[in-house]
């Protein structure tokens, strides 16, 4: 098996290069200067740029015996591209950084490659360059920044949420956090299509297990929204209670959210299939690594007639109460904690 060690850094940069050579122009005109030089260049129509940027570590944020590096690869481009969305700006850019241990196997490093690739295409962003360097025994860490053009819109900002507003989700909601569970309880299709464990079940666990490893966020939702005069956006990277709640103390709110809706579309189907009603709730509000946006819009649009991915209505903004701001379901606060880097 040949391993980077056995590589110098240009030699790499020549089998991984080309795989992101799929991704030039998806974008027209964006990056004039791509990968090769010292750095890249990318053009700016609205004149702003956002950013953003995002870390993936081995051993943390992903397991090689449940994910692939493609899964990984797709992975990072999600959790980046989705807070460019969850600004109201459209993807042009990404930039990659490898630090791996020299023992990694080069065929691994190609599948990150493809992955990011993949992912980056289906978005509509061009990989204009990164880096590599060596790293300690074991540890593999994958890094991307994102840009994103406004196309001449406001930022989209957590802290415009206003009472009166309608809280809308596009995406799904739990997936990836009762994927992770599944995995954590050593459940793990072999093949990713439910043959392992038979059955309606079975087939509910792999597609929950399926997006944990490579999310699918609606990435073309945040300029929609924007455009249609969204007053806050926010993607579910934590949770949907513990995002949401930032935009209930940015903007000084309570979101209150109804338990109704969020079982009827999100916890009902494969997530109570796999783990039953409760559990299901639970990942609804409390699942991370989900990255679907979270919206809160003035009561006057018409959310069925917003192209793309549908956003289903879940709740209004409130006043904050003497309570200050907070998030509610059905006027109650939920025991949901979500992700935390550093407590978990």
């Amino acid at each position: 098996m040949e391993r980077l060690r056995d590589l110098d850094e240009g030699e790499l940069l020549a089998r991984v290069l080309p795989r992101y050579a799929a991704t030039r122009g998806v974008v027209r005109d964006a990056a004039p200067v791509g990968p090769g030089d010292d750095a890249a260049v990318v053009l700016t129509p609205s004149g702003s740029v956002v950013a953003t940027t995002d870390t993936m570590v081995r051993g943390r944020d992903w397991h090689d015996e449940w994910s692939s590096a493609h899964d990984v690869g797709r992975k990072v481009v999600a959790q980046n591209l989705a807070d460019v969305a969850a600004m109201g700006a459209a993807p042009t850019a990404l930039l990659v950084a490898l630090m791996a241990d020299p023992a990694t196997p080069v065929d691994w490093c190609l599948g990150l490659a493809d992955g990011i690739a993949e992912a980056a295409v289906e978005a509509g962003a061009e990989v204009v360059g990164g880096d590599v360097s060596a790293a300690g025994e074991g540890v593999v860490v994958v890094a991307v920044t994102a840009l994103g053009d406004l196309r001449g819109r406001h930022p989209v900002l957590r802290s415009g949420a206003r009472p009166g507003d309608v809280v809308a989700v596009c995406g799904s909601l739990g997936l990836s956090g009762g994927g992770l569970a599944l995995l954590e309880a050593g459940e793990v299709p072999e093949d990713g299509d439910g043959t392992e464990a038979r059955g309606a079940r079975g087939r509910a666990a792999s597609g929950l297990v399926a997006y944990h490893r490579a999310p699918q966020p609606p990435w073309g939702a945040g300029p929609v929204a924007s455009a249609a005069g969204v007053h806050a956006l926010i993607d579910v990277s934590d949770g949907l209670v513990t995002d949401a709640g930032r935009v209930a103390r940015d903007s000084g709110v309570r979101l209150d959210l109804t338990g109704r809706v969020l079982r009827r579309h999100f916890a009902d189907g494969p997530l109570t299939l796999a783990l039953g009603e409760e559990a299901a709730l639970h990942h609804v509000l409390a699942g991370g690594e989900e990255h679907s946006l979270v919206g809160c819009f003035p009561p006057a649009v018409d959310l069925e007639a917003l192209p793309g991915p549908a956003w289903v209505a879940v709740g209004r903004v409130t006043e904050a109460g003497e309570d200050g701001p907070r998030v509610t379901v059905d006027d109650v606060v939920p025991d949901a904690p979500g992700w935390d880097h550093f407590r978990r």
